[in-house]
C-alpha cells in the first residue's frame, strides 16, 4: 500500500512538473516577425510560437537580444527557445527542431540612387561596403561567397548604418523593408531593394536546447503539427 501511494505520488509530481515548466524563449529584433511593442516581444513569428506554448500546455518568458547573444543563450541554457533561425548545416545538431515559424527571401537593400548603387549580379555586390548581423546565416553565407562586411549587434543597428551612409547594404526581405522604415520614423521608400541573394531563400525556425526534457520537446512537436493548418500558421510562412 505504501509502494502504491509513493508511486501515485511521484506521478503526481512528474504531470505537475511537465505542467507548469516554463521555458526562456529568445529572440532577434527582425520586424514584423519579431517586434518590440510596448516594452514586450511581438511580431507575427511571435504570436505563432505563443500559440504552440499555449497548445503545448507550456510558459515562457520571452527576451529579444542580438542575435549573437540569443545562439548563446538558447545552446547553454536548458528549456530554452529560439526563433526565428536558419537550419543550417552548422547548427542542425546544436538543438531540437520543431518546425517553421518564418519564411525569409533575403537581399541586398541600399538607401542610394542606382546611379551610385548598381547591382545586377552578387559579383558587382562585393565592391560596396556592407553590413550584416553577427552570428546570422547571411553572414556564413556571405563569408562563403568572399564577401567582406561589417559585422553588427542586430538589424537596426546595420540599417542605422546605412542610414548614416556608413555602408552602402544591408541584408533584409523586401517585404519587411517598410516596417524598419516605419520604425525609424524615415519616409516609404527611403531604403530600396536591389538583387535577390538565391542562397538566402529559407525559412526561420523554432528551435530548443538539447538540454530539454524530451517529454516536452515531442509535446512542442505535437502542438506544433496541430497548428499547421490554421490562419495564424499561414499567415507567419506564406503571406
Amino acid at each position: 500500500m505504501v509502494k502504491t501511494v509513493v508511486a501515485l505520488m511521484l506521478v503526481t509530481l512528474l504531470i505537475s512538473f511537465h505542467s507548469w515548466a516554463k521555458f526562456t524563449v529568445v529572440t532577434e529584433l527582425s520586424p514584423p516577425n519579431q517586434t518590440w511593442v510596448n516594452d514586450q516581444v511581438a511580431g507575427i513569428s511571435t504570436e505563432l510560437v505563443k500559440a504552440i506554448l499555449d497548445t503545448a500546455e507550456l510558459e515562457g518568458d520571452f527576451y529579444m537580444y542580438p542575435w549573437a547573444r540569443a545562439l548563446s543563450t538558447a545552446k547553454d541554457k536548458p528549456n530554452t527557445l529560439i526563433y526565428s533561425m536558419a537550419k543550417t548545416p552548422q547548427r542542425e545538431a546544436l538543438f531540437h527542431w520543431i518546425g517553421p515559424v518564418a519564411l525569409f527571401n533575403l537581399g541586398f537593400v541600399t538607401n542610394q540612387p542606382p546611379q551610385k548603387v548598381h547591382i545586377e549580379s552578387l559579383t558587382d555586390a562585393k565592391q560596396y561596403r556592407l553590413a550584416v548581423q553577427r552570428e546570422d546565416v547571411a553572414a556564413q553565407v556571405l563569408q562563403t561567397l568572399g564577401f567582406e562586411f561589417i559585422e553588427t549587434a542586430d538589424i537596426q543597428q546595420s540599417y542605422h548604418l546605412l542610414a548614416a551612409n556608413k555602408v552602402d547594404l544591408v541584408v533584409d526581405d523586401p517585404r519587411y523593408v517598410s516596417a524598419i522604415e516605419q520604425a525609424m520614423n524615415l519616409p516609404d521608400n527611403h531604403f530600396r531593394y536591389v538583387l535577390d541573394i538565391e542562397p538566402l531563400s529559407v525559412r526561420g525556425y523554432l528551435a530548443v536546447s538539447l538540454a530539454t526534457d524530451p517529454e516536452l520537446v515531442v509535446r512542442l512537436r505535437t502542438a506544433y503539427q496541430q497548428l499547421i493548418d490554421t490562419p495564424l500558421y499561414r499567415k507567419a510562412l506564406f503571406e
